[in-house]
């Protein structure tokens, strides 16, 4: 699955555009690289996610299967490793 959708689906990104546009931007790494947003997910992988003021990163559980995913249903799919 694209990073940006995978973003999109799991619910830690609102929309898929904001996601493709952080991508762009170069402040989506996926394990420890910048992320074009055609970048594959895979279980496992590490995604971090650079604001101005502070870096979030997840780890990758599971790939959806389904188009969107429940917002409880999130911690099946992506783990939310550190906020700094």
């Amino acid at each position: 699955m694209r990073i940006d959708k995978f973003l999109n689906t799991t619910n830690i990104l609102k929309r898929r555009s904001i996601a493709q546009d952080m991508c762009d931007s170069g402040v989506v790494a996926l394990n420890g690289k910048p992320a074009k947003s055609s970048k594959e997910v895979k279980k496992g992988d590490i995604i971090t996610l650079t604001y101005l003021e502070y870096t979030k990163t997840y780890e990758v559980l599971e790939i959806p299967t389904s188009k969107s995913v429940p917002k409880n249903q999130s911690v099946l799919y992506v783990k939310t490793l550190d906020m700094t």
